[in-house]
């Protein structure tokens, strides 16, 4: 039974499977906390402009260790072959653990949207609906994700055009104190709805001609995504105020009701739960792939590197993960799981940017400037998200120590 991957994405496919990932749930659920924390709409637009900077950071360092090593696992495979061993399993560690948090995170919101009553039950009824999708191949994946990319664009873009339309609040009017610290940790919160252009990387053993696809699909996909959150954010400021949107946990159906629009509030109470949909697609896709290269390497069980025969897929290693979301989005809390979530893809991201920075002097300081970022957004997370990803990263290294011990005592 072969364990290779089939190339089936092109830059297209490549591009709407890291706008599935980016443009979802994240900008429905973050725009509100992230106000919180940046304290006014200038300092929400500045901490935009901060998760951008290092989104874009990590994004070109991913684009160039994904067409330097083009297989499956992402900062796992580059960790390894640029740090060394430990680096990569670290970094494999920190993108499952965290992102399996996120994927809970959004199948939590789906219910949240679908159902309140009932959120756990239609979350866990949303995981396993999508681990079937992509138990059917990634091609099919790629093609649920354009049409829900499609949609949820269409959603944001009325947003907009109401808002403005009625809008008379100046996105720049004072709010609260504007503080680093605060705009750090809105930055941060803002970084979950960034991180999906990664999933291009960890699917970079699917993809054609890797080395010409992944660095061109990786910069259109950030910039398409910053573009929409920077209209989406304005606009909502423009309608609501800085203070308002703080305040609010569903900014995007506010700013409809503020803006005269009723009809439009079902329609984004729709586009947020297709969004969480896509999101978790896209990210069960990138997890499974990531416990793939893993199980390879014998940092997981060997049993979860099989691939389907028929379906081309990592058929066993798609259902571990599918099994484990579903477990934690019935007994997790969404705001610790982004929290959580936001913590351990920044570790994941700052072994990526340690990566690059030895690709060679031309690479230097793009790589450390996104290593900085990550560090200080990682830090400037709440306490509790901080700890419990401190925690959770400790005890990954306490593991590979126990194997490493087992392998040199082995007969």
């Amino acid at each position: 039974m072969t364990s290779e991957l089939r190339r089936t994405l092109g830059v297209f496919d490549a591009v709407v499977i890291g706008l599935g990932a980016m443009v979802g749930a994240g900008i429905f659920v973050a725009l509100g906390p992230a106000a919180e924390a940046a304290g006014s709409g200038t300092g929400l637009l500045v901490a935009l402009g901060i998760a951008a900077v290092v989104a874009y950071c990590n994004a070109m360092a991913s684009a160039r260790l994904a067409a330097r090593y083009p297989s499956s696992g992402g900062t796992y495979v580059y960790g390894r072959e640029c740090l060394g061993s430990f680096w990569g399993y670290l970094a494999g560690w920190a993108f499952v653990v965290g992102k399996t948090a996120s994927c809970a995170a959004m199948a939590l919101t789906v219910g949240a949207y679908v159902w309140p009553g009932q959120a756990h039950a239609v979350a866990v009824a949303a995981v396993v609906a999508l681990t079937a999708v992509n138990y059917g191949g990634v091609q099919k994946s790629a093609l649920l994700t354009r049409v829900i990319v499609a949609l949820v664009l269409a959603v944001l873009a009325a947003v907009v055009v109401v808002s403005f339309g009625v809008g008379e609040t100046s996105p720049l009017a004072p709010g609260g104190e504007l503080t680093a610290g605060g705009a750090l940790q809105a930055a941060g919160l803002l970084f979950f709805a960034f991180a999906g252009y990664a999933r291009i990387a960890t699917l970079g053993e699917e993809v054609r001609d890797p080395a010409r696809t992944i660095p061109r699909a990786v910069p259109i996909a950030l910039g398409i995504a910053l573009a929409v959150y920077a209209l989406v954010a304005v606009s909502v400021l423009t309608v609501l105020g800085p203070a308002a949107l703080a305040d609010s946990p569903a900014p995007l159906t506010d700013a409809a009701r503020a803006a005269g629009a009723g009809w439009l509030v079902p329609v984004v109470v729709v586009g947020a739960a297709v969004a969480a949909l896509g999101s978790l697609l896209s990210l069960i896709l990138g997890v499974s792939r990531t416990t793939l290269a893993m199980a390879r390497d014998g940092h997981l069980p060997t049993a979860l590197v099989a691939v389907h025969p028929r379906f081309q897929v990592p058929h066993r290693a798609e259902l571990a993960v599918g099994a484990v979301v579903a477990v934690v989005a019935a007994t997790a809390d969404v705001r610790d799981a982004i929290g959580f979530s936001s913590f351990g893809v920044l570790v994941y991201y700052g072994i990526a940017n340690a990566s690059a920075w030895t690709l060679g002097p031309a690479r230097r300081p793009l790589a450390a400037l996104g290593l900085a970022g990550c560090g200080a957004l990682a830090f400037a997370l709440p306490l509790g998200s901080v700890l419990a990803g401190s925690g959770v990263v400790a005890a990954g290294v306490v593991a590979w120590a126990i194997g490493r011990g087992r392998d040199r005592t082995a007969p």
